[in-house]
């Protein structure tokens, strides 16, 4: 999740709408009900002049979106000329896996107000979703230009940058990032990765505990962390967060291999099994657990 703090660089969206359509962008937002799960939330803090918006990375049931986007799309027809209005409609196409009627919407957002920055994020987001990673890549940083401390466009320029291994350009996005809002989890968790890949993983364990610190109920920091932590030899505390990763999400195919990583080099063979097995359920395709489980047969 990327939430931006307020800062004097972030400018009033250009409002220019009757009380009555505030009062039904304001019910439209209310009823999109958007959760924290699975998404990237490209929003302002106090003071920005834009309510928060976000593309989300997970597809959800769409019918209750659909009639969020109804209620959008009057709000839009009676003020044609605010851009908050496409940018929520495009966050709820968004949802509904709808990627190029939300690339419309974030266009439009943008052709109304040039400097929108989180439409230009929210747009790169979903150009992301459709493969087309060059007009993302443009997007953030047309996003961090309008804004340079808009840390959300950091954030989704170096997960970008790290799919693409540019990995120090990546390290120094989220570094600002931090700067920006040190209290968000992800530029923590996606730090933390990139450590992790480099084979640093003192500092990818730290960061991962920053992570967790800020936000405890997403899944992936726990489990990002076990892996290291299995690397650095600490197997019980291993368990312990891919079981916290699990009890989030037990359908997590890796951790449960990870699981099963961490019992076999602590010789617990039985429970090294079963959670391979458990793995390979899920995901029958999953190596980790294939290899684990050859290996502890064998033995």
């Amino acid at each position: 999740m990327v939430v931006s703090s307020a800062s004097s660089f972030d400018r009033p969206a250009r409002f220019d709408r009757s009380a009555a359509a505030r009062r039904s962008l304001a019910l439209a937002l209310a009823a999109c009900g958007f959760a924290l799960g699975g998404c990237t939330m490209a929003g302002l803090g106090a003071g920005s002049g834009r309510p928060s918006s976000q593309v989300v990375e997970s597809i959800e049931d769409c019918a209750s979106n659909q009639i969020n986007i109804a209620s959008l799309t009057d709000v839009i027809k009676r003020t044609p000329n605010d851009p908050q209005g496409y940018n929520t409609r495009g966050a709820a196409y968004a949802r509904c896996g709808n990627f190029r009627e939300a690339v419309a919407d974030f266009g439009q957002a943008i052709k109304v107000d040039p400097a929108h920055f989180t439409a230009y994020t929210n747009r790169g987001l979903a150009n992301r979703q459709l493969g087309r990673n060059d007009l993302a890549m443009a997007d953030f940083t047309a996003a961090i230009d309008s804004n340079p401390r808009h840390a959300p466009a950091f954030i989704a320029r170096a997960n970008l940058l790290r799919a693409q291994n540019k990995l120090s350009e990546a390290m120094e996005d989220l570094t600002q990032a931090i700067r920006l809002n040190p209290e968000n989890a992800q530029s923590f968790h996606a730090r933390g990765l990139i450590h992790q890949r480099n084979g640093d993983h003192v500092r990818a364990i730290t960061d991962f505990d920053n992570a967790i610190d800020r936000d405890p109920f997403v899944s992936a920091p726990y489990h990002a962390r076990g892996q290291s932590l299995v690397v650095v030899g600490k197997h019980e505390a291993a368990i312990e967060d891919f079981n916290a990763a699990l009890n989030v999400n037990n359908q997590n195919s890796d951790a449960w291999s990870g699981l099963g990583l961490a019992y076999e080099r602590m010789g617990n063979k039985q429970k090294a099994v079963e959670s391979y097995q458990r793995a390979l359920t899920v995901n029958s395709n999953n190596q980790q657990a294939r290899e684990g489980q050859s290996r502890v047969s064998r033995g």
